[in-house]
């Protein structure tokens, strides 16, 4: 398996412990062989990529931890490995070499809590203890000499819910997290994870005994259609058959049906927020729980197909296939919980193809045709406001226009929600994406590339179904 099929070596390197752990549980032996991967992924006794070889190796079993579901006593589906954070600078606000020593002095005199002080040369020193990050020095200073240097995970994280520990590793507030992985994602040191889910995957499989016991179904999120970028997605449809699951199913089917009753709702409430991004929802009730009512109360996309699944099968086993770390955190919603049974991401599920030694290109194609444009474009921001209007132009309502305000990025939310609070957005429907470009952007991605967009919007100008309500009769869901 080539890395050229990740963004970064930290994905590679978490995918190889993902895939070794597999392999074992696929063969019965994980039990007994747990402790030799550390030594199949760094053999030797050289490092290649910390101070030693004994650390890296550390890391990895940690890492195999992560792989086999992390701290069941951390409900959070985001944990720092603690002994893999130590090499990124504390940061803060720093005086660089720019100061020029001039005789102002404005950042002692804005700073409020005496932190900065002033040497025999007449350059400036913060004192950390004191200073309270607030930046009032950097504004005025005339050379922009006072620089504000934050760790990755802290700058990625848009809620403020990385801190530090007393040994200055990175601390994650549950209270404030989203679980949108963004730190997992950007993180240099590999050293924040997402719980992984895959063991649960491969005992479903194997526990159905090719679909003897009951099926297991693949629901797989449309974003798929960026992914996996070195075959065709036919290709990867028969390779989740070749990997034992038995029946496909589309998310983007799943996201028609919560298009038709979500439009419905909003005529209903009048101005509303989007419901299918679990990072914004989680957002709004950490954040503006005033604004809680505002939410959709509708099922979200990967909800309402497996609810769809199981209502059909009531044995069936469904796994969630996306790019989303948070679905990890809305699998346990009470809500949720009933018709979805695990979650994996791409990153995941390329880890579970290559333990089988499955190679995509070499597979012949399977036709996934089940959704609608509109509900395969749910993949990237902009596409799940066009499917509200296209179902209430089915629907023919006429006493009602819907004028959507499409945010991306948690910042971006924040801004439209704060004017929602003081009635000032610009629009009735609010459609809230934690990541930037929407799905598509999705922390549990194996690439973020430029065309994804594209991607995505082409996947949906293949669908046989060109309306809503096309697809919703073919699967018979229709009210």
């Amino acid at each position: 398996m080539s890395m050229r099929k990740f963004d970064t070596r930290i994905q590679y390197f978490r995918y190889r412990v993902l895939k070794e752990t597999a392999k074992m549980a696929w063969e019965d032996r994980l039990l007994e062989g747990i402790l030799d991967i550390p030594n199949i992924i760094i053999p030797g006794k050289k490092p290649t990529m910390r101070c030693c070889i004994f650390k890296e190796k550390a890391i990895v079993a940690e890492q195999v931890k992560m792989a086999m579901g992390g701290n069941p006593e951390n409900e959070n589906v985001i944990e720092v490995m603690e002994i893999a954070c130590d090499e990124c600078p504390v940061g803060g606000y720093t005086v660089s070499e720019n100061c020029r020593g001039c005789l102002a002095h404005r950042c002692a005199d804005a700073c409020k809590f005496g932190a900065i002080t002033i040497d025999e040369h007449q350059k400036a020193h913060i004192d950390k203890s004191k200073c309270k990050e607030c930046g009032a020095c950097a504004r005025v200073c005339p050379y922009t000499a006072i620089m504000h240097f934050a760790r990755p995970c802290q700058q990625a994280c848009k809620v403020g819910a990385i801190t530090m520990n007393e040994d200055q590793e990175a601390k994650i507030d549950n209270d404030k997290c989203i679980s949108c992985g963004a730190c997992v994602y950007q993180c240099p040191f590999g050293a924040i994870n997402d719980k992984s889910f895959i063991l649960n995957v491969i005992d479903m499989i194997k526990g159905s005994d090719e679909g003897k016991n009951y099926k297991v179904y693949a629901a797989v999120a449309p974003s798929i259609a960026s992914q996996f970028i070195y075959a065709k997605l036919g290709q990867v449809i028969t390779a989740l058959k070749e990997l034992g699951f038995n029946e496909i199913a589309e998310v983007a089917l799943g996201a028609d049906m919560t298009t038709w009753e979500e439009s419905s709702e909003l005529v209903e409430k009048g101005v509303m927020t989007s419901s299918c991004c679990p990072a914004f929802v989680s957002y709004v009730a950490k954040q503006f729980p005033d604004l809680l009512p505002y939410v959709s109360s509708t099922l979200s996309p990967m909800a309402m197909i497996g609810k769809h699944i199981k209502e059909q099968d009531p044995t069936a086993k469904v796994v969630f296939i996306g790019p989303c770390t948070a679905k990890k955190a809305e699998m346990k919603k009470e809500t949720v919980a009933p018709y979805i049974d695990a979650v994996i991401t791409f990153e995941e599920l390329q880890a579970l193809f290559d333990s089988r030694e499955i190679e995509l290109e070499t597979l012949p194609e399977t036709v996934l045709d089940e959704a609608s444009y509109f509900g395969r474009i749910f993949a990237h921001a902009g596409g799940l406001t066009s499917a509200v209007k296209q179902a209430l132009a089915e629907k023919d309502v006429k006493d009602f226009t819907v004028t959507p305000v499409a945010c991306d990025g948690i910042e971006n939310c924040k801004v439209a929600l704060l004017k929602l609070r003081k009635n000032m957005l610009e629009g009735n429907f609010l459609e809230g994406m934690a990541c930037t470009g929407g799905c598509v952007g999705g922390n549990g991605n194996l690439t973020h590339m430029a065309k994804s967009r594209m991607d995505v919007e082409n996947h949906g100008k293949q669908a046989t179904n060109k309306t809503i309500k096309d697809a919703l009769s073919g699967a018979d869901t229709e009210d």
